[in-house]
C-alpha cells in the first residue's frame, strides 16, 4: 500500500494570512486557531497508524503546527492587549491622536496652498 501525504498546505496558508489579519486587533486567531487544530488532527491520525503516512510528511506536519501555535499565540496576545487598551480608554486617546493629526495634515495643506 502507498503511504500518504499529509496536507501542509492548508495549514500554512492559514497561519501565514492569520498572521498577516494580527495587524487587525487580532482577528488573525480566527484563522491561525483553526490551522492548529487541522495540523493536531492531521498528526493524531498519522500518530495512529505511522505506517500509512510519509515520514517526512509527518515532519513537516509537525513543523506547521508550530508555526500554527506560535501565530495563534501572537494574535491571542495582541488581542487581549487591544481589548485590555480598549476597555481602560485607549479608544478616546487613539481618536484624540487622529484627530490632532489631520487637523495638522489640513494645516500644512493650507499653508502648502498659500
Amino acid at each position: 500500500m502507498e503511504q500518504q501525504k499529509l496536507n501542509t498546505a492548508v495549514v500554512y496558508v492559514l497561519s501565514i494570512i492569520g498572521l498577516l489579519c494580527c495587524c487587525f486587533g487580532g482577528l488573525g486567531i480566527l484563522l491561525s486557531a483553526p490551522a492548529f487544530f487541522i495540523a493536531q488532527s492531521g498528526l493524531k491520525k498519522a500518530s495512529i497508524s505511522p505506517d500509512d503516512y510519509e515520514p517526512t510528511s509527518v515532519k513537516a506536519m509537525t513543523t506547521a503546527k508550530t508555526v500554527a501555535l506560535v501565530v495563534t499565540i501572537i494574535c491571542a496576545i495582541t488581542l487581549i492587549y487591544n481589548i485590555y487598551d480598549l476597555s481602560t480608554g485607549g479608544w478616546e486617546a487613539r481618536q484624540e491622536m487622529m484627530n490632532e493629526f489631520m487637523e495638522g495634515y489640513q494645516q500644512g495643506m493650507e499653508d502648502a496652498g498659500e
